[in-house]
């Protein structure tokens, strides 16, 4: 059965949805005549948009990384991060620390997952029931990615409290006050060194006890610094990243009815309905991180010249009207290409796989077990968290 909407959702009848970009649009074009943007750093970046340049880039192993990651380097951030993070690694660095972790989480290997994350979803539903001023941000939201983050590394339950308000400001990257930013990344990243190195413990049977058993398995082995920085990613940034896809995913379906009403009359369109929604939201203010061409690129609007700093916008390719007719409509039947908001080539999320299986599944119980939930409130008087990588409502008030 097919349930037509009763009327096409556009994104910007989502209140709060789109965001404020982190760069400033700058009039001068770049040497190859492509448009430019400033970012927060102040270094000029070459500004593609469209999905078949974005894709490109995203696709090409001789953009860089590891150049921008330095002091005073072009960034969004207010600071630098550890080089042995899989974000800031490029070629054979990246590719070895890559091989090592992407078939544990590989589709196949997060669907076995999916029995404990009922079971968690089923534990956050009873929190929601029993709640008197019922949100579905606190009750479930934003409980099930963390307990199932725990439960996949191994780590005790019990340290949530600890590390996790330190992930929230490490994902936002506000410049308002860098040393407590300083602060609590290391504070994180300290906290998985300490396991790596013995001095914390972790629960047997989680991916931490198998990278560190596992390190030898390289060529060659892996440092202390490289499992801290692979661990450290899937604490705080697969948590936190799902966590803000999966809150606006809510959002917008509680904030449309005719989308909510479709998922309930017809459940199994909420996979192709959250793919479409990730198609059309952005984890936070920006969407790629900085490259360093290596080499000359004809692009559609002109050409990146060798050494060119590339922002691939892969916000702004998603909405390409010469691949997506009518792109800011949420169509769950939607056909074409797949979207750009996981990345492409050897940068692609790591996380993509856990965060598809955890959003849909989740919604997908919401509609089924509360088939006449709804926004209790005005959806355009929700309070949002802003920051880089990290840009979600911080309640969602319900009803039913």
């Amino acid at each position: 059965m097919t349930t037509s909407l009763d009327a096409s959702v556009s994104v910007t009848d989502i209140p709060g949805l789109d965001p404020t970009p982190l760069y400033t649009p700058v009039a001068e074009r770049s040497a190859g005549g492509l448009p430019q943007i400033a970012l927060p750093s102040g270094h000029k970046a070459v500004h593609l948009t469209r999905y078949a340049d974005v894709h490109k880039a995203l696709t090409d192993p001789t953009y860089g990384r590891t150049e921008t990651n330095v002091e005073g380097g072009p960034t969004f951030f207010p600071t630098t991060l550890p080089p042995e993070m899989l974000i800031n690694l490029d070629g054979q660095d990246h590719s070895r620390l890559r091989r090592f972790v992407t078939a544990d989480y590989s589709a196949n290997a997060v669907a076995k997952l999916r029995p404990y994350l009922d079971e968690a979803i089923t534990r956050s539903f009873a929190e929601l029931r029993a709640q008197e001023r019922p949100d579905l941000y606190t009750a479930v939201l934003d409980r099930v990615p963390i307990e199932l983050t725990c439960h996949f590394l191994g780590i005790p339950v019990e340290d949530v409290a600890y590390f996790r308000p330190h992930s929230r400001t490490i994902q936002m990257a506000l410049h308002d006050d860098v040393p407590q930013l300083v602060e609590d990344f290391f504070t994180a990243y300290n906290y998985v060194a300490d396991m790596v190195a013995g001095k914390r413990p972790y629960l047997p049977g989680g991916l931490i006890e198998k990278f560190i058993q596992g390190r030898d398995e390289t060529e060659p082995p892996l440092e202390d610094k490289e499992l801290v920085g692979i661990i450290f990613t899937a604490v705080v940034s697969v948590d936190q990243n799902v966590l803000s896809v999966l809150a606006k995913a809510a959002h917008v379906l509680l904030s449309a009815p005719s989308l909510w009403q479709r998922a309930v009359a017809e459940p199994e369109v909420m996979p192709q309905l959250v793919e479409e929604i990730i198609r059309l939201v952005p984890l936070g203010r920006m969407s790629t991180f900085p490259r360093v061409a290596h080499r000359e690129v004809v692009t559609s609007e002109g050409t990146i010249h060798t050494g060119d700093l590339v922002y691939a916008d892969a916000f702004l390719g998603n909405r390409d009207p010469e691949v997506y007719e009518n792109p800011l409509v949420i169509d769950p039947d939607r056909k074409g290409k797949r979207h750009l908001q996981f990345g492409y080539g050897m940068h692609h999320c790591l996380g993509a796989a856990l965060a598809r299986l955890e959003i849909a599944e989740i919604l997908g119980r919401l509609v089924r077990e509360f088939p006449t939930l709804e926004l209790d409130g005005d959806p355009a008087d929700l309070v949002w968290d802003e920051g880089a990588l990290l840009r979600r409502p911080t309640g969602l008030p319900v009803r039913w």
